[in-house]
């Protein structure tokens, strides 16, 4: 079988997190070298993150090694998964670990809302278009095996336990991305004892579990999400930052036929793949420099905010004085409130770190007999958490009191 190739010798990459990635397969080596999984370096893991955790530099093709890195430990150490996988099986889940964010775009979730495509749409498109260099690295090596790849990370795959893997509530994505956040970012909270989860994973009946014994290990990696999701990926000035990027597209839209910008082109054109191959962080980037020489004052105010992190201010829950003094303020300066001014809601029930909505959303437990539970019935902490309350959060964001540096 062509696809079981293996290296020369197995290549090892060194990373902070799992010491090392090992790729012992040249599938996995080749598709590392197409243009599509080399953009990823030039995705930031974190979106605005790093302008909050200063060292939050990581790229989405670090996670994308880790994510695969945990998938091959996974089919290959973890016995029972070991046999109920063939090899061509086992090589298909470290494939999808490696190609599972493809589709992040610049900031992803700006590049989502301008373009209107999640990114697990994109990275399935560009997995089964056959001009793309994964694609035919893959069809190189096996047919169908893009296919099946596509299927994991729709969730459609019918060996369930590969679509598991990849992505559920106990899968190698997550588990890097939380480790890896941490670790870049310096809050020790995100960290978990990921060798006690493999040692205590099962497969009973097509669906992972694990042992009961390893209750404690998944507890922890739960409430690690839990704090992760409130102090770094909820954080207030990641958001705001990523606002200035979303404003900054709203003014060039605004006056895109009047505008002078080149280097914007990409962003007036329909979605294309080779459109979405050129639009990195890089880019983006380049052409708000551009945009800060702009004659047009308030594209080129937001340009010069994104460059100098002149973040947005914040108010959360705010009363109806400070909301009265922010709409002052930014009538003085004669700034618009569709560009300087945003409010936004959000339920503490959308960022719950673990939910049991259906049987195949929930991490299962074997128990000392061969009986499999729900964690909700094993776990009190997760039962506490299952049933936290509502609450609903109002977050005001707008430009703050003018600084010595700007000019309007």
């Amino acid at each position: 079988m062509k696809l079981a190739k293996k290296c020369s010798e197995k290549k090892v990459l060194r990373d902070p997190i799992h010491g090392y990635i090992h790729i012992q397969y040249e599938v996995i080596w080749d598709l590392l070298h197409t243009r599509e999984v080399q953009r990823l370096r030039r995705i930031h893991q974190l979106g605005g993150n790093f302008h909050v955790y200063h060292t939050a530099e990581h790229s989405r093709f670090a996670h994308s090694l880790g994510v695969y890195e945990i998938v091959n430990r996974i089919v290959h150490e973890v016995e029972d998964v070991q046999r109920a996988l063939n090899e061509k099986e086992r090589i298909v889940a470290m494939c999808a670990g490696l190609l599972h964010d493809l589709g992040h775009g610049p900031f992803s979730h700006f590049y989502e809302l301008i373009m209107h495509r999640s990114h697990e749409q994109v990275t399935i498109e560009i997995i089964t278009d056959p001009s793309s260099q994964v694609h035919q690295v893959l069809d190189s090596y096996d047919k169908d095996l893009s296919g099946q790849i596509a299927a994991i990370l729709s969730h459609t795959h019918p060996v369930n336990i590969l679509n598991q893997i990849i992505s559920s509530q106990l899968d190698a994505d997550r588990m890097d991305y939380l480790l890896r956040d941490a670790y870049e970012t310096g809050t020790s909270y995100g960290t978990f004892d990921l060798e006690r989860i493999l040692r205590t994973m099962r497969v009973c009946d097509d669906q992972m579990c694990v042992k009961e014994s390893g209750i404690h290990s998944v507890e922890d990696y739960i409430m690690a999400r839990y704090h992760m999701y409130w102090q770094v990926y909820l954080h207030p000035d990641a958001k705001a930052f990523e606002l200035l990027i979303w404003m900054f597209y709203r003014r060039y839209a605004q006056i895109r036929e009047v505008v002078d910008l080149p280097s914007a082109k990409l962003l007036d054109e329909p979605f294309d793949l080779d459109n979405f191959y050129m639009l990195d962080e890089y880019r983006l980037y380049s052409i708000v420099q551009d945009a800060a020489q702009c004659p047009d004052l308030y594209l080129s105010d937001l340009a010069l905010r994104i460059l100098d992190r002149r973040l947005f201010g914040w108010i959360e829950d705010p009363d109806e004085k400070e909301l009265s003094e922010i709409h002052t303020e930014l009538a003085e300066r004669k700034l618009p409130a569709d560009l300087y001014y945003h409010e936004e809601y959000s339920h503490s029930s959308m960022y719950l770190p673990y939910k049991e909505e259906d049987e195949k959303n929930a991490v299962y437990v074997l128990d000392p007999h061969g009986k499999i539970y729900r964690l909700s019935e094993k776990s009190e902490i997760v039962k506490a958490l299952m049933k936290m309350e509502t609450k609903t959060r109002r977050m005001v964001y707008f430009a703050k009191k003018r600084s010595r540096f700007e000019r309007i």
